[in-house]
């Protein structure tokens, strides 16, 4: 049996920067099912939205909610926005690189369904930048331990109360951890679909783990399909940045002609695709890229434009074939605007949990804000509740670890599949 004050389970940029704000004398266990950098905040390409200064804020705060079809959580999308440019602050302060300007500011482009340029940005990989920025911070810290390979397999809880959680370690062992509090940081569900931009082992665990234990969950059915993936028979859909749109590139049809506005909302662009497919009879439309100049292009997307040469495309004379895969998850566990689900002592961050910020539809780049402004709050509610003496005492449960069975978790394949099966039946 392993005891910690703090379990976090997910090494994103949510579970990362969460265990950031607490204080060096917090004992902090993280877990993570695969490696630590699989996280698809790594995979973030767009960049980050922030506040530019107090005149955008309607501008901004009508964005979001028009893209999530106006079923966002208005005070949930404020706290977002007015938090922003703190939360950029401090990841600068950590050393997180955004591009910039001749004159050193900070350099902004646009993506679909922005009104404005508000999104920093490095190079076509800022979720890379940031989350291992973060890392690097995380690895620092004595009081904060890594645990990877290793699998949430369930949690421990009693009378609506979580006392801490069962894993799997790399090793296959298994054991249970007594936690002060457990923060969900699990990202996703795009392992559950044969055609998604998230890494394959995203397959909701830790939704199927809240259905089993009658944690609330919010808006399951809303799930983020993006318009522009590389077109490939097999594997990870490798996404083709929002921001490549937004800094010129076009769609065209089998015929080379443009057929829609590329900077509409993601949901609605896909739905032009997949109609443009079907009067096209093809797999795939066209996206030019070649109206962007070729340095900009390269400068500012060299991620984009190296992996479609391995692919077998030149972008900067060529268009490359892109079509529509699972990218986001708006649902997930009901959370209150500091975090915390249904249950007592039970957190959910990133997108994992459903704060009702996106709404039906996400507004790009505003996942990489969400996840660390809530990220935050949940830190500051846990250390303002230890501080209280508000939290049950996890040593008073010394009866309710000593009863579980942890044979009921050897066939892990078995579970898993379990697991799946329980996700699917609340996303269709």
């Amino acid at each position: 049996m392993m005891k910690t004050d703090i379990l976090i389970a997910g090494s994103g940029c949510a579970g990362l920067y969460c265990a950031l704000q607490f204080p060096k004398e917090t004992q902090i266990l993280l877990v993570t099912k695969s490696e630590v950098e699989k996280s698809d905040s790594f995979l973030a390409q767009g960049g980050i939205c922030m506040l530019r200064d107090a005149s955008d804020f309607d501008a901004f705060f009508e964005d979001t909610l028009k893209a999530g079809h106006y079923e966002n959580d208005k005070k949930s999308v404020e706290i977002m926005i007015r938090s922003s440019q703190d939360v950029v602050q401090e990841l600068l302060h950590f050393g997180t690189d955004f591009q910039r300007e001749e004159d050193g500011t900070l350099a902004f482009t646009r993506e679909g369904a922005h009104s404005k340029k508000r999104i920093l940005y490095h190079e076509d990989t800022t979720g890379k930048e940031i989350t291992s920025t973060l890392l690097a911070r995380v690895k620092e810290r004595e009081n904060i331990t890594i645990l990877e390979h290793t699998m949430l397999l369930d949690i421990i809880e009693e009378d609506n109360v979580c006392y801490g959680a069962v894993i799997r370690k790399a090793d296959g062992s298994i054991e249970t951890v007594r936690a002060q509090f457990t923060v969900m940081a699990t990202g996703g569900i795009g392992g559950l679909y044969a055609h998604s931009t998230n890494y394959r082992h995203m397959t909701g665990d830790a939704h199927a783990i809240a259905i089993k234990h009658g944690v609330q969950l919010k808006d399951m059915n809303y799930v983020q399909i993006h318009p522009t993936t590389l077109y490939s028979k097999e594997g990870r859909s490798f996404l083709i940045s929002e921001s490549v749109r937004g800094e010129g590139a076009v769609l065209r049809d089998k015929n080379g002609n443009r057929f829609v506005d590329e900077l509409l909302p993601r949901d609605v662009l896909t739905k032009e695709i997949w109609k443009q497919m079907e009067k096209d009879g093809t797999e795939f439309v066209w996206e030019d890229l070649r109206l962007i100049p070729e340095q900009e292009l390269k400068e500012h997307f060299p991620n984009i434009v190296e992996h479609c040469k391995e692919m077998g495309y030149d972008v900067t004379k060529e268009c490359i074939p892109v079509v529509p895969a699972q990218h986001y998850f708006m649902g997930g566990m009901k959370v209150d605007y500091h975090s915390k689900t249904s249950m007592e002592q039970l957190y959910a961050i990133g997108e994992a949990a459903c704060n009702g910020v996106h709404g039906k539809n996400r507004l790009a780049s505003n996942s990489l804000l969400e996840s660390l402004v809530f990220a935050k709050r949940a830190a500051l509610q846990m250390m303002e509740q230890r501080e209280k003496g508000a939290c049950i005492p996890i040593d008073q449960k010394e009866e309710l670890f000593s009863s579980i069975d942890l044979s009921q978790y050897a066939d892990i394949e078995n579970l898993q599949e379990e697991y799946r099966m329980l996700v699917k039946a609340h996303i269709l």
